[in-house]
């Protein structure tokens, strides 16, 4: 992994695409067979998360949008190795699928929990659990939005000691934590026998706000972020200093784009793809021939 410097290049546009706080959508039907011969019947979450990822940053292609950077958050980031062509599409299904899986066998082993906090700075929050056992934060989001993984017995009591809002996900492992190291030791592995292509673009790692050009740093950042906190934080802070302008938030809703309003960051814009694509739609429209051959335009 190398850090990025910060240089006078001219403003760029990234991809960005959610995790599991993400929109669930059922595939398309015409993706259904593919899916099921890799997935079986029964179709994850995680698995319909990215096949709306996948398929958002195909028609991204067909629209002649490019970005010059991606990244992703916690499960997102299946969706930007994607998009910047590290492997295809049955391969990604494949790798998370098994990721699904690990995760659902962690949460039979070792039950645990994640619980968003709200209005709560991260440094405060990380004092607040202590020394508490059973309890470490797993994502840092925002300057102002934390969220802690721990085990089911001890989570409560270690929340119940931080100041703000809490929200607790719907998910019964502790995922990016300690507490997960045996799915993330299968995940390892799996990940070593499959074959990365370079990225087309850079990608940025939630595991360390590095950037990653390579097949080979890909490859890693996956191995270690199913363990290793999400720092979204430092993903902002290296997209701010690539000139980053604008993000496109791809793979269903706009969670990401209405974290950015927390980092108080006027250069970085965000715009969820199905607010973008609407636009376009609507861009096309007005310039489509009217009946005397004349190109409409907007007044």
């Amino acid at each position: 992994m190398q850090a990025f410097q910060e240089t006078d290049a001219e403003s760029m546009k990234a991809f960005v695409f959610p995790g599991q706080g993400g929109e669930v959508l059922e595939p398309e039907a015409r993706l259904l067979p593919t899916i099921r011969r890799i997935v079986g019947e029964h179709i994850p979450d995680q698995v319909k998360i990215f096949v709306r990822a996948a398929r958002d940053a195909d028609e991204s292609r067909e629209l002649n949008l490019c970005p010059d950077v991606v990244a992703g958050h916690s499960l997102g980031e299946y969706g930007a190795a994607y998009a910047a062509g590290c492997f295809d599409l049955e391969t990604g299904l494949w790798l998370v699928a098994q990721r699904d899986r690990f995760l659902a066998e962690a949460a039979k082993d070792t039950p645990g929990g994640m619980v968003a906090i709200l209005k709560a700075d991260p440094s405060e929050v990380e004092k607040a659990l202590g020394d508490s056992e059973g309890s470490v934060v797993a994502n840092y989001n925002s300057p102002c939005q934390t969220v802690v993984s721990g085990l089911k017995g001890t989570l409560g009591d270690a929340v119940s000691k931080i100041r703000g809002r809490t929200i607790r996900l719907n998910v019964s492992f502790a995922a990016h934590s300690p507490y997960v190291a045996t799915a993330g030791e299968k995940m390892r592995g799996v990940l070593d026998s499959v074959d990365f292509q370079q990225p087309e673009v850079p990608i940025v790692s939630a595991v360390d706000g590095s950037v990653l050009e390579t097949a080979d740093t890909v490859k890693q950042a996956l191995k270690s972020q199913m363990v290793a906190p999400v720092r979204w934080i430092r993903v902002v802070e290296t997209l701010a200093r690539m000139r980053v302008e604008e993000w496109i938030e791809l793979g269903g809703g706009s969670v990401l784009t209405r974290m950015l309003k927390d980092f108080e960051l006027p250069s970085l814009k965000g715009i969820p793809f199905e607010d973008l694509r609407t636009r376009l739609s609507q861009q096309a429209q007005t310039f489509l021939p009217g009946k005397d051959g004349t190109e409409r335009t907007s007044c």
